[in-house]
């Protein structure tokens, strides 16, 4: 069994920032690609930052130079510090992980159970 954790979501004011952590926890032999994305009411999930195992990161253009995806391989958590938060930022943040847990080098992508992010003065 696999788990994926989410945890650091919480109500914040316009500008400000907050941290997101997700630790993946269980049968695990390796962990390449992990990820952030988000759903707002309304909305399609969307990809908000990806990095992969040897730390290549990938950006949303609308978060870019606002948010740092970033991971410990030793801990199994890939994190997201959020700054210059906007109200449109609002949504749901879910991470997801491409697991194998098995030598066998088949990958599943694991999803966590989301944490609600609210900006709003």
């Amino acid at each position: 069994q696999v788990q994926l954790v989410e945890s650091g979501g919480g109500l914040v004011q316009p500008g400000g920032s907050l941290r997101l952590s997700c630790a993946a926890s269980g049968s695990i032999f390796s962990i390449d690609a992990m990820g952030w994305y988000r759903q707002a009411p309304g909305k399609e999930r969307e990809l908000v930052a990806s990095i992969t195992s040897d730390g290549r990161t990938r950006y949303a253009d609308s978060v870019k130079g606002r948010f740092t995806v970033s991971r410990d391989n030793a801990k199994k958590t890939v994190y997201l510090q959020m700054n210059s938060l906007k109200p449109e930022d609002t949504a749901v943040y879910y991470c997801n992980g491409e697991i194998s847990r098995y030598s066998n080098n088949v990958y599943y992508l694991y999803w966590g159970q989301g944490t609600q992010v609210t900006v709003s003065s």
